[in-house]
Protein backbone atom coordinates (compact mmCIF):
# COMPACT_ATOMS: atom_id res chain seq x y z
CA UNK A 1 0.00 0.00 0.00
CA UNK A 2 2.63 2.32 0.98
CA UNK A 3 6.35 2.95 2.35
CA UNK A 4 5.14 5.91 4.45
CA UNK A 5 5.05 5.63 8.05
CA UNK A 6 1.17 5.02 8.49
CA UNK A 7 -1.60 4.22 11.12
CA UNK A 8 -4.77 2.08 11.29
CA UNK A 9 -8.31 3.69 12.89
CA UNK A 10 -10.22 1.37 14.54
CA UNK A 11 -12.50 0.98 11.98
CA UNK A 12 -9.87 -0.78 9.17
CA UNK A 13 -9.00 -3.19 12.16
CA UNK A 14 -12.71 -4.18 12.62
CA UNK A 15 -12.72 -5.85 9.11
CA UNK A 16 -10.20 -8.42 10.14
CA UNK A 17 -13.55 -9.57 12.06
CA UNK A 18 -16.08 -9.41 9.02
CA UNK A 19 -17.74 -11.27 6.54
CA UNK A 20 -16.38 -9.08 3.59
CA UNK A 21 -13.96 -10.63 2.20
CA UNK A 22 -12.72 -7.75 -0.15
CA UNK A 23 -12.15 -4.78 3.13
CA UNK A 24 -10.83 -7.73 5.28
CA UNK A 25 -8.22 -8.44 2.46
CA UNK A 26 -7.45 -4.89 2.85
CA UNK A 27 -7.49 -4.61 6.10
CA UNK A 28 -4.93 -7.82 6.44
CA UNK A 29 -2.71 -6.55 4.13
CA UNK A 30 -2.03 -2.53 5.71
CA UNK A 31 -1.65 -4.51 9.17
CA UNK A 32 0.92 -6.53 7.37
CA UNK A 33 3.27 -3.50 6.84
CA UNK A 34 3.48 -3.33 11.32
CA UNK A 35 1.32 -0.10 10.85
CA UNK A 36 1.17 2.52 13.87
CA UNK A 37 -1.55 1.89 16.06
CA UNK A 38 -2.68 4.44 18.13
CA UNK A 39 -3.16 3.32 22.03
CA UNK A 40 -7.29 4.58 21.69
CA UNK A 41 -7.52 2.33 18.71
CA UNK A 42 -6.40 -0.90 20.95
CA UNK A 43 -8.78 0.34 23.62
CA UNK A 44 -11.67 0.39 20.86
CA UNK A 45 -10.53 -2.82 18.62
CA UNK A 46 -10.85 -4.63 22.21
CA UNK A 47 -14.24 -3.14 23.28
CA UNK A 48 -15.69 -3.98 19.67
CA UNK A 49 -14.19 -7.33 18.90
CA UNK A 50 -15.28 -9.01 22.48
CA UNK A 51 -18.49 -7.63 22.36
CA UNK A 52 -19.05 -8.59 18.80
CA UNK A 53 -17.50 -11.87 19.08
CA UNK A 54 -18.66 -12.50 22.94
CA UNK A 55 -15.06 -13.96 23.82
CA UNK A 56 -13.63 -13.59 27.24
CA UNK A 57 -11.58 -10.71 28.45
CA UNK A 58 -8.12 -12.77 27.85
CA UNK A 59 -8.84 -14.35 25.09
CA UNK A 60 -9.32 -10.86 23.64
CA UNK A 61 -6.34 -9.89 25.03
CA UNK A 62 -4.19 -12.32 23.88
CA UNK A 63 -5.82 -12.34 20.43
CA UNK A 64 -4.68 -8.33 20.42
CA UNK A 65 -1.47 -9.00 21.87
CA UNK A 66 -0.84 -11.67 18.58
CA UNK A 67 -2.27 -9.25 16.44
CA UNK A 68 -0.44 -6.10 17.30
CA UNK A 69 2.81 -8.15 17.89
CA UNK A 70 4.70 -6.53 14.70
CA UNK A 71 2.95 -3.03 15.55
CA UNK A 72 4.25 0.10 17.25
CA UNK A 73 1.56 0.81 19.90
CA UNK A 74 1.26 4.90 19.92
CA UNK A 75 1.06 5.75 24.12
CA UNK A 76 -1.55 8.72 25.11
CA UNK A 77 0.76 11.39 26.95
CA UNK A 78 0.09 14.65 28.31
CA UNK A 79 0.93 16.07 24.84
CA UNK A 80 -1.18 13.72 23.01
CA UNK A 81 -4.12 15.31 25.09
CA UNK A 82 -2.98 19.02 24.50
CA UNK A 83 -2.53 17.91 20.30
CA UNK A 84 -6.42 16.43 20.38
CA UNK A 85 -7.90 19.81 21.87
CA UNK A 86 -6.03 21.78 19.01
CA UNK A 87 -7.34 19.12 16.38
CA UNK A 88 -10.78 19.78 17.83
CA UNK A 89 -10.65 23.28 17.62
CA UNK A 90 -9.23 23.71 14.21
CA UNK A 91 -10.92 20.63 12.61
CA UNK A 92 -13.89 19.61 14.52
CA UNK A 93 -12.85 15.98 15.26
CA UNK A 94 -15.38 13.55 17.16
CA UNK A 95 -13.72 13.23 20.78
CA UNK A 96 -12.03 9.92 20.29
CA UNK A 97 -10.80 10.34 16.40
CA UNK A 98 -8.93 13.92 17.87
CA UNK A 99 -7.01 11.57 19.88
CA UNK A 100 -5.81 8.97 17.50
CA UNK A 101 -5.39 11.79 14.55
CA UNK A 102 -2.82 13.16 17.35
CA UNK A 103 -1.62 9.71 18.18
CA UNK A 104 -0.63 9.09 14.05
CA UNK A 105 0.95 13.02 14.18
CA UNK A 106 2.91 12.05 17.24
CA UNK A 107 4.18 9.16 15.27
CA UNK A 108 5.57 10.68 12.44
CA UNK A 109 2.88 9.12 10.35
CA UNK A 110 2.50 10.38 7.13
CA UNK A 111 -0.97 8.59 6.42
CA UNK A 112 -4.03 7.32 8.72
CA UNK A 113 -6.01 5.18 6.95
CA UNK A 114 -10.16 5.39 8.39
CA UNK A 115 -13.36 5.55 7.17
CA UNK A 116 -14.80 7.54 9.59
CA UNK A 117 -13.10 10.91 8.46
CA UNK A 118 -13.07 12.85 5.70
CA UNK A 119 -10.92 11.40 2.72
CA UNK A 120 -7.98 13.43 1.62
CA UNK A 121 -8.08 15.55 4.35
CA UNK A 122 -4.31 16.71 5.10
CA UNK A 123 -4.50 17.40 9.10
CA UNK A 124 -1.79 20.04 9.69
CA UNK A 125 0.43 19.86 6.72
CA UNK A 126 1.25 16.35 7.88
CA UNK A 127 -0.69 13.74 7.78
CA UNK A 128 -3.38 12.28 4.70
CA UNK A 129 -6.35 10.69 6.04
CA UNK A 130 -7.18 8.27 3.61
CA UNK A 131 -9.95 5.41 3.86
CA UNK A 132 -8.81 2.64 1.57
CA UNK A 133 -12.12 1.31 0.64
CA UNK A 134 -12.91 4.09 -1.24
CA UNK A 135 -12.29 2.99 -5.03
CA UNK A 136 -13.93 -1.07 -4.35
Amino acid sequence: MTNKRFALDTNILIYLEGNDAVKRSISEDLLSFAPVIPSQVVTEFLNVTRRLRNISKLQAMNEAAALFADCRIAPIQNSTIDLAIKLIQKYDFQLFDSLVVALALESDCKILYTEDMQHGLLVNKKLQIINPFVTI
